[in-house]
């Protein structure tokens, strides 16, 4: 799966409702996303197939040890983002979400960059 900005979106909201309640569902994810159940359905497929999350028969999804890792990243670039725009004079509510679009696009070093950053400060 060609894992750009949607699919890592998908990561990310698991992730962040994993973190809220141990089990979650495709439908979690849809109210979570205000997607489609069909969409997230499509999404979820394509995630089991990139070998990145688990489904199983009760329909609950789990991540594999690949998928664990992205999702760990995307949102650690999320939050890191977020606090950077914060520290320049950024709205808490912008941070969010300008850091929600970024964090898709920005490069390992840039991101590393604002890690650095933030620690002297």
């Amino acid at each position: 799966m060609d894992l750009h900005e949607s699919g890592e979106m998908y990561l990310e909201t698991i992730l962040m409702l994993k973190n809220q309640n141990e089990f979650v569902k495709s439908i979690d994810v849809a109210h979570a996303l205000n997607y489609s159940k069909p969409s997230v359905s499509r999404a979820m497929k394509l995630l089991k197939d990139a070998n990145l999350i688990v489904v199983d028969d009760k329909g609950y999804i789990d991540f594999t040890e690949e998928g664990i890792n992205k999702a760990n990243k995307v949102l650690e670039r999320h939050h890191t983002i977020k606090e950077f725009l914060m520290k320049i004079g950024v709205t808490s509510e912008t941070a969010e979400s300008d850091g929600c679009r970024l964090e898709h696009v920005i490069s390992d070093e840039t991101h590393e960059c604002m890690k650095k950053f933030l620690k002297g400060l």
